[in-house]
C-alpha cells in the first residue's frame, strides 16, 4: 500500500471509529494535526481535548472501528471513487468553514472546481410542474451564468434542478444520503450517470450506505456548506427544505425562496421564509444581483426555453398550452379552447396515456 493510501485509511479509520462526530474530530485535529498522531497519543492526551469523553477516547487508543478501514478503501478505489480528507488542498474551502465538516468526503465524477460559485437548489420531493419547471429554468439560468448548482438528487426538485443545470452545460453537484455507490431512488440511474460524468458526485456515508431517514437531514448541512446561497423552491411548512434553509442561515449564506400560488400548499414554506426575510427570486439573474455578482456578456434576460413534448398533433398542442402548472377542470378547459366536452375528454385520454397531462381527483388536469 503506498503512503498516501495508508494516511487515507488513518482518515477512514478516524472516521470509523464509534461515537466520534465530525465536531469532536474536527478539535483532535486542532490539536494533534493528523489522524497518525491522534492514535499515537494516551488516554490522557485524548481526555484533555475538550468533548472527548475517557469512553471515546478508549475507543480510539484501542482502534474499535466501526468497519475495515483498508477494505472501504480498496471498495472505493474499485468503484473508481476517490477520497478527499479535511486537510486535503482540494477540500471544498466553504464547506471546511461550517461547524460540523465530514472529515472524509468520497468523491465520483470530476473535481470540485475550487473557484466556482455554487448555489443550493432544493425543494419538495411531491413537487408540481410548476416547481419543477421553476428549478429547471434557475439550474439552467445559473449555469450559464457560470455558477455552479448543488442539490441531492431526491426526486422532484432537486432532480429538475440538476437537470437544468447539466442543460446549460454547468457543473452540478449532487450530494447523497446513501453512499455513494447506491442510486437513491432507483428511478434516477440516468440523472446518477449523467451527473458522474459531467458534474461531481459526494457523500460522506461509508460505501453501500442504504437509504436511512436520519442521514438525508444529516447531508443537508453538506448541500447548504458547499454554496454562497440557498434556493428553497415549492417547500411546505413541515418539508425537509427547510432544514436546508436553517442550517444555511446558521452558516451564514444567504437564502433565496420562490413564490408559489397562495392557493398552493406546496409554497406555503416558501411563502413564509419569504415573510421571514429571505429574498424573493424569480430567476438565476435575481440571485446574482442578490450576491453582488456582474456577468456582462450574458444578457439581463433569462434564457431558459421550455422544450414542447413531441408527438402532439395540433390540438393536443392547443389543449397542453392551455393546461398549465397548476390544475384546471375540464369545463374550464373545454371553454378556453372552444370545444365540446366529449371533443375535449377524448383528447385528454389519448394525452392521458402519452404521458403529457395527468388527471386528478375532481377532473382537474396538469402537465
Amino acid at each position: 500500500m503506498s503512503d498516501l493510501s495508508e494516511k487515507r485509511c488513518l482518515w477512514l479509520a478516524l472516521a470509523m471509529i464509534q461515537g466520534l462526530g465530525n465536531i469532536a474530530i474536527k478539535r483532535l485535529l486542532e490539536r494533534f494535526r493528523e489522524p497518525e498522531m491522534i492514535f499515537k497519543a494516551s488516554l490522557a492526551e485524548l481526555c484533555e481535548v475538550e468533548g472527548i469523553r475517557e469512553e471515546i477516547a478508549r475507543s480510539i487508543v484501542k482502534k474499535r472501528y466501526s468497519g475495515d478501514p483498508e477494505r472501504e478503501l480498496i471498495k472505493a478505489e474499485d468503484q473508481g471513487v476517490r477520497i478527499i480528507t479535511y486537510n486535503d488542498p482540494e477540500y471544498p474551502v466553504l464547506l471546511r468553514e461550517i461547524h460540523d465538516p465530514p472529515v472524509v468526503l468520497y468523491i465520483k465524477g470530476k473535481d470540485i472546481p475550487g473557484n466556482r460559485t455554487f448555489i443550493a437548489v432544493v425543494g419538495s420531493r411531491n413537487s408540481t410542474s410548476y416547481g419543477q419547471k421553476a428549478a429547471e429554468k434557475i439550474g439552467q439560468g445559473l449555469a450559464r451564468r457560470g455558477l455552479g448548482v448543488v442539490s441531492g438528487m431526491a426526486r422532484g426538485i432537486d432532480s429538475s434542478s440538476h437537470w437544468g443545470c447539466l442543460e446549460g452545460k454547468g457543473i452540478t453537484i449532487a450530494v447523497l444520503g446513501t453512499g455513494i455507490d447506491v442510486v437513491y431512488p432507483t428511478s434516477n440511474r440516468r440523472l446518477y450517470d449523467q451527473i458522474a460524468e459531467k458534474g461531481v458526485i459526494i457523500s460522506e456515508f461509508p460505501m453501500g450506505s442504504p437509504p436511512v431517514p436520519n442521514n438525508f437531514p444529516i447531508r443537508n448541512r453538506i448541500i447548504s456548506g458547499l454554496c454562497r446561497g440557498t434556493v428553497i423552491v415549492e417547500a411546505t411548512k413541515n418539508s425537509g427544505s427547510l432544514i436546508t434553509a436553517s442550517l444555511a442561515l446558521e452558516q451564514g449564506r444567504e437564502l433565496f425562496a420562490v413564490p408559489g400560488s397562495i392557493n398552493s400548499f406546496k409554497s406555503t414554506g416558501c411563502h413564509y421564509l419569504i415573510k421571514q426575510g429571505a429574498c424573493l427570486i424569480e430567476n438565476a439573474d435575481d440571485i446574482l444581483e442578490a450576491l453582488g455578482m456582474n456577468y456582462p456578456s450574458v444578457p439581463k434576460t433569462d434564457t431558459f426555453r421550455e422544450m414542447m413534448p413531441e408527438g402532439m398533433d395540433d390540438a393536443e398542442s392547443e389543449l397542453y398550452n392551455i393546461i398549465g402548472d397548476y390544475p384546471v377542470h375540464i369545463d374550464q378547459i373545454a371553454r378556453d379552447g372552444r370545444m365540446n366536452p366529449g371533443e375535449v375528454s377524448s383528447l385528454l385520454m389519448k394525452m392521458e396515456l402519452k404521458g403529457l397531462i395527468r388527471q386528478l381527483p375532481g377532473k382537474m388536469f396538469v402537465r
